[in-house]
């Protein structure tokens, strides 16, 4: 039995995954280049200010998505706390 709504929904999701995947890996170069400046510069690994900054950006985005601003923020403080995880390892090296 096949049901080709339920593949038509689910290839639309396989193509947004993939995309997040590339926006990430995209996004995670930037900030390793990002790391190694502030390691090069003697920078602090982590910039409370600025992720505050972006954490509230980003949940008004979301509320105007119609996005949960709490999964929203969740989200984006997995990706910064793996930001800061590699810009400490680009100070120790």
């Amino acid at each position: 039995m096949s049901d080709d709504v339920l593949k038509r929904y689910r290839k639309s999701i396989d193509n947004i995954d993939g995309a997040l995947v590339c926006l990430l890996a995209e996004r995670f170069k930037i900030t390793q280049a990002v790391g190694r400046h502030k390691a090069e510069a003697g920078l602090p690994a982590a910039d409370p200010g600025r992720e505050e900054a972006q954490i509230a950006r980003l949940r008004a985005l979301a509320q105007e998505a119609e996005l949960d601003p709490e999964f929203s923020e969740k989200f984006l403080r997995f990706i910064i706390d793996e930001v800061i995880r590699h810009h400490e390892a680009a100070k120790r090296r």
